[in-house]
């Protein structure tokens, strides 16, 4: 059993509320930075940590705290991304539900190292119940003195809201997110400058993850050094995974990082094994947004190594025989699965929510949905195979974000480990067009 760093009381009745969460020692992070600590000794901790952002990037995020620029006059804010929009990632939604007063914390250390007297928790409209549980857990931290001004005597002050967005996707990427917290239509920024030096009304602010500035609290009141002692490599601590898909338990995991993919997979502290009893074809690992691996690659490496569950490993190989971490939307899809189906539906999804302002996103999004519906539907040519993995190519790295990567990431990939399958869709029009139409009510994501 692995160590359980954010989620080892999260099952215990109460511990939503102040009184509740207190009790297992909630807070004490505040109390210690506050009056123990500079903000400087507090990046500093963070930064021994060795703390990866656990958004997607996988950014050290004690690097990014350290960028934050100090103009004289100027405020400085920290905003919470919990705009959680990527199919098959359900982890920060779990535990802002569920530990609502742990995100409080790590948001009331995190903005004093950072020097930040307002903060934000972008999350996305649709979680509307989860805004009410925020709103009601910050109402009781005001009531305790914990936010305000000069929490626990001392001369720090905060103040921390809450921000419903519009329920776009592309609001996850961090400059869309603070235009649409602005007021504006949530359309990426071009960088530089980067949000460290003119963010937030034009003021150095840092956007991290929901469960990265949750982990800031363990590494607070336990050290940065005990933290890296967790977890393998440059991968340390531990790491939510949703886990989704043809799987016996989906659920939300947290686990050391490193546990080996078979493990995380088949054994039953986890996943369980595949649903059915079926066999593993293939698993997306971080969200739909990074490439999909046939199940040989997804458990061991092209060296012949077991695959384990870190950012290093599950990268090895680049993306010819690697994929990403990403945010741990864990996807597994048995025997039985539609590759072509599949990808035609994260396609549908990225096409949906392109926000239109970069022509090779807009136009090729709507591209390759038409030409996998085409090839799903029984009226595709083997000429569509490669001309998807052309659109794609056109795509990657000729937007402003990363929407379009993540766009062209999945479609490149299936075809590239699943290329028999697409030509098959082609050849065989009648039978694929039936198998389709027996998929229709077993969506992956559904």
């Amino acid at each position: 059993m692995g160590r359980k760093l954010l989620t080892e009381h999260i099952d215990l009745p109460g511990i939503d509320t102040f009184d509740g969460y207190r009790r297992q020692g909630g807070y004490a992070s505040v109390e210690k930075a506050l009056k123990e600590m500079t903000p400087e000794a507090v990046v500093e901790e963070v930064k021994k940590s060795g703390l990866r952002g656990r958004g997607g990037a996988g950014f050290p995020a004690g690097m990014k705290w350290s960028f934050l620029a100090k103009p004289e006059g100027k405020p400085r804010y920290l905003v919470c991304n919990a705009d959680e929009s990527e199919p098959g990632t359900f982890k920060d939604r779990h535990l802002m539900t569920r530990l609502p007063h742990l995100l409080i914390e790590g948001m009331i250390t995190s903005s004093y190292a950072l020097g930040a007297r307002t903060s934000y928790i972008y999350v996305r409209g649709e979680m509307m119940g989860v805004i009410h549980i925020l709103e009601r857990a910050i109402g009781e931290a005001y009531a305790k003195g914990f936010l305000g001004k000069n929490i626990l005597g001392t001369d720090y002050s905060l103040d921390l809201y809450v921000h419903p967005g519009g329920g776009a996707y592309i609001c996850g990427e961090e400059t869309a997110l603070l235009e649409s917290l602005e007021g504006k239509r949530g359309n990426p920024r071009n960088k530089p400058p980067f949000p460290a030096v003119s963010g937030l009304y034009a003021c150095p602010t840092v956007v991290n993850n929901v469960e990265t500035i949750a982990a800031v609290p363990w590494i607070v009141n336990n050290t940065g050094d005990e933290y890296a002692k967790i977890g393998i490599g440059r991968s340390t601590g531990t790491k939510l995974i949703s886990a989704c898909g043809h799987v016996n338990q989906p659920g939300i995991y947290e686990i050391e990082l490193g546990v080996p993919v078979e493990e995380f997979l088949y054994s039953d502290e986890y996943c369980g094994g595949i649903r059915g009893g079926k066999k593993l074809k293939a698993v997306v690992a971080g969200g739909s947004s990074v490439p999909i691996l046939p199940a040989h690659l997804i458990l061991t490496t092209a060296k012949g190594e077991p695959r384990l569950m870190s950012y290093e490993s599950l990268s090895d190989g680049g993306f010819q025989t690697g994929t990403m971490l990403g945010s741990g939307g864990f996807i597994a899809l048995d025997q039985d699965s539609c590759i072509v189906r599949n990808t035609w539906n994260f396609t549908r999804f990225y096409h949906h929510e392109s926000c239109g302002q970069c022509s090779p996103c807009r136009e090729g999004t709507g591209w390759m949905e038409k030409v996998l519906h085409r090839i799903e539907h029984g009226h595709g040519h083997l000429r569509d195979i490669d001309l998807l993995v052309d659109v794609a190519k056109k795509i990657e790295g000729n937007t402003i974000c990363p929407l379009g990567d993540a766009a062209a990431w999945p479609v490149a990939s299936a075809i590239r480990h699943f290329r028999d399958e697409f030509e098959w869709h082609v050849k065989h029009p009648q039978e694929a067009t039936r198998k389709g139409a027996a998929y229709r009510n077993e969506e992956v994501l559904v």
